[in-house]
């Protein structure tokens, strides 16, 4: 198999932007182009206009389609003329995008596809958890291994390592000084930073292992793997405070859960308080195999909580 003549990346939000960049810098690119909605390329809005300004000037051809409204025969027309397609729209497309997107690209017979798959272990999590969005993961990794046409790699990152600082999600929360565990204090999670990710990604699409990485099976990286009690400890040495512990037990959380299905915040912390299949052993991972450093949890922590 040849190495990547011609991507096409799916989304510009805070992954795709990263993936496109790590693309465009990588001695190796060729043609670049992502799939933005026909109304984002067309837009008037200042910050809209200037992030497709940008696009441009980084040479990179904009191509209008909607995975959302565009029928599946629509799209692969569209993949039909890309040899490898990377998705960067995530879960807030809605329910099943990632298999219209998958069954257009293999409609298609695109050689290489790295599907929207930048997370947990999803095989390891299994079908029916909380979080149930993650049901489809698996239904896309079935229907890729149903079939030999299209190659695929999976990048499993982790959870991003800005969301485990986020407030909203309930495990950091520096105005009153407090860190939550999921479950328990030795529950870990492995966290990555969208620009590592798009650095791994150019080189698992664009560097000399390629052929070999697109072996249809899932690529292990991580920024960082830690515990939330190492987590607590570093907001403490970072922040030079005393800090709160707090537990957020798993039956609370199902608890609240059962009392508010469809609040996804819950579904995460539901999946992270379980502790399967959200954390590796950094020595494990590609990157590391390979000598490729990624930003610490605390790296992050002092460079955007201080």
């Amino acid at each position: 198999m040849k190495k990547s003549q011609n991507i096409l990346v799916i989304g510009a939000g805070e992954l795709g932007s990263h993936v496109l960049r790590a693309l465009v810098q990588h001695p190796q690119v060729k043609t670049m182009a992502v799939l933005l909605r026909p109304g984002s390329i067309s837009s008037t809005n200042p910050s809209k206009q200037k992030e497709v300004d940008d696009l441009r000037s980084l040479g990179i051809r904009l191509v209008p389609s909607d995975i959302i409204e565009d029928p599946e025969p629509t799209l692969a027309s569209i993949f039909a003329d890309y040899d490898t397609i990377i998705g960067c729209t995530g879960f807030a497309a809605g329910k099943g995008i990632q298999l219209k997107i998958t069954r257009a690209v293999l409609a298609a017979g695109t050689p290489r596809f790295i599907p929207w798959q930048f997370g947990v272990d999803y095989d390891v999590i299994g079908r029916g958890s909380p979080q149930d969005l993650f049901d489809e993961q698996l239904d896309v990794r079935d229907l890729l291994r149903s079939q030999t046409r299209t190659r695929w790699a999976i990048i499993s990152t982790g959870m991003f390592t800005s969301f485990l600082f986020e407030p909203s999600f309930g495990i950091v929360d520096l105005q009153n000084a407090t860190v939550s565990a999921l479950g328990r204090w030795d529950n870990r999670v492995t966290v990555t930073t969208a620009a590592d990710i798009g650095r791994f990604t150019a080189e698992i699409v664009l560097g000399q292992e390629s052929e070999a990485l697109f072996a249809n099976r899932a690529i292990f990286v991580g920024g960082d793997t830690v515990s939330y009690d190492q987590l607590a400890d570093l907001v403490e040495k970072i922040t030079r405070k005393p800090i709160t512990r707090r537990i957020i037990a798993l039956p609370d959380i199902q608890a609240a859960l059962t009392r508010d299905p469809d609040n996804g915040l819950l579904k995460y912390q539901a999946v992270f308080g379980q502790g399967r299949g959200v954390a590796w052993d950094l020595t494990g991972t590609w990157n590391q195999r390979r000598g490729i450093q990624a930003m610490t949890a605390e790296e992050w922590a002092r460079d955007n909580l201080l």
